[in-house]
């Protein structure tokens, strides 16, 4: 059964890319429809609750919301920026709080505040430090212009922001400290050093220097934000019925066929989602064997292991930076570590929040099962992994006595909500070796197919945010977009 009328765009995934791309599009008075495989909408926007307490997802903090800076641009275009309650970190100390096995460094707010805490705890690296600044300097104004949305020219930027991240600070010859601090910020991505290309690693260290910060509420309220303005331009939102195949008309999209059986046609398709899972949506044969296996090979980044865990508010007050444990090798690179966030709850209780790297081959046991359908077994497991880092914890922290582990979750988890094939909350990695492969998913395979959101351009709020505005400029053309759009970006808040 199909609509009777033609959308102007499909787009499949309700996240924060997928919602981005239709409200842009519905400003622009396309008619859109949004699809949403779960019930709720809102993707890892979406927080919940255990206990009485909010347990945010994927939205730990976020980078370059202030007044005038790119985040907050998109966001006012956007019509959502009022209804975001959010709280600036860095004003009165760190935004983060790096724990070496011998060193401690607080990253600050701000690229001049931050030349002089590496000048300060490393003087001796203060050659590569200043030139690493220059090009942090280059990044940041590359970044606030949003050239990547305006068909001009790109300035020329240094060519070793190309290379990867491990290979620059080495030709840089930075001290094995200095390596260690400044290979933070491509963990943030889900990249090592060694694949993390510099380019993308100062993208998001620019983005938190230039201003950080944390929701305040629940994280569910930022879904609500983008859900609502969508609604009220005219979109129509799907739930609970995925798309289950992307119709083709002569290498042409003609529509999305739900899992319902119900069809909803349009010339435009864009997919929010992972390009493999794309893929598996499209007719045999819509796709050239050649891209199809290019789509097929894309390396996911690394899962996440997260455990929730309420603690005493008044031994363990909110604190307003984060903190990383971190390990490194004795050429300073980071082998492993422990994201924490302590922040404020309910009713007495705050929540210790505790992130680690998990392959998705660690819970390879569980391959087969569902969300809520995987035995005992794989309880104890989470639970074990969760005593261990709450363990580790009181390190930082001194005694958790009485902290209950509320909550956990595993590659498995977000892989059953949002479709990442190996349950990464970063999507196909970004590697120096990946770039040609992820740059070509901006060449559709099939005419009318568009990918937006992190998949198209980076992971992160930003990075998802940008690459829905690059989506919808691929559909409009460059002129029209310059016209219609990118310049309204810097004329205030849009209606």
């Amino acid at each position: 059964m199909a609509t009777e009328k033609p959308f102007d765009a499909v787009i499949i995934g309700s996240g924060i890319g997928g919602l981005s791309t239709g409200i842009i599009l519905a400003r622009l008075r396309h008619r859109v429809a949004v699809i949403e495989k779960n019930p709720l909408p809102g993707g890892l926007m979406r927080s919940y609750t255990r206990d009485g307490v909010d347990c945010p997802v994927g939205v730990h903090y976020f980078g370059a919301f202030g007044e005038g800076q790119p985040l907050r641009r998109m966001f006012d275009y956007l019509g959502v920026t009022d209804a975001v309650s959010a709280e600036r970190m860095g004003r009165d100390g760190p935004i983060d709080r790096y724990l070496f096995d011998d060193f401690t460094f607080d990253l600050p707010e701000g690229i001049d505040a931050f030349a002089e805490a590496l000048e300060a705890a490393f003087p001796e690296d203060r050659r590569p430090i200043a030139a690493i600044i220059g090009n942090l300097r280059a990044v940041a104004d590359l970044q606030n212009s949003l050239s990547f949305l305006s068909s001009a020219t790109i300035p020329f930027l240094d060519r070793d922001l190309f290379l990867p991240l491990a290979v620059y600070l080495t030709k840089m010859d930075c001290s094995a400290r200095l390596r260690s601090v400044l290979s933070v910020a491509s963990r943030w991505m889900g990249l090592s050093e060694h694949d993390c290309p510099v380019i993308y690693h100062h993208l998001a260290l620019t983005s938190y220097l230039l201003s950080a910060w944390r929701l305040r509420g629940r994280g569910s309220d930022l879904a609500e934000a983008f859900i609502s303005r969508f609604a009220g331009l005219g979109g129509s939102l799907i739930c609970n019925d995925p798309a289950a195949a992307i119709l083709t008309d002569s290498q042409v999209v003609a529509g999305v066929r739900l899992a319902s059986g119900k069809v909803l046609r349009g010339t435009r398709v864009v997919a929010a989602v992972h390009p493999k899972a794309v893929l598996a949506m499209l007719p045999e044969g819509a796709v050239k064997p050649r891209q199809a296996r290019r789509i097929r090979s894309l390396v996911e980044t690394e899962g996440l292991f997260a455990a929730n865990v309420a603690v005493d508010a008044r031994t363990h007050p909110a604190l307003p930076h984060n903190i990383y444990r971190l390990h490194t090798d004795r050429e300073g690179w980071i082998s492993d570590g422990v994201f924490y966030q302590l922040r404020a709850g309910v009713e007495g209780q705050n929540l210790l929040m505790m992130i680690t790297q998990s392959p998705f081959s660690e819970w390879r046991r569980w391959e087969d099962t569902t969300t809520g359908r995987r035995g005992a077994d794989y309880q104890q497991e989470k639970i074990r992994r969760a005593e261990g880092l709450l363990g580790k914890a009181e390190e930082i922290f001194g005694s958790l006595a009485g902290g209950k582990v509320i909550d956990a979750y595993t590659p498995l988890t977000l892989r059953d909500w949002v479709n990442s094939p190996d349950g990464s909350p970063y999507g196909i990695m970004r590697s120096v070796r990946q770039l040609p492969v992820a740059a070509a998913l901006h060449r559709a395979p099939l005419g009318g197919l568009f990918f937006a959101g992190q998949n198209a351009l980076a992971p992160g709020i930003l990075g998802t945010v940008l690459g829905s505005f690059q989506a919808v400029q691929q559909i409009m053309g460059h002129d029209s977009f310059d016209r219609k759009v990118f310049s309204e970006l810097f004329a205030g808040k849009g209606p």
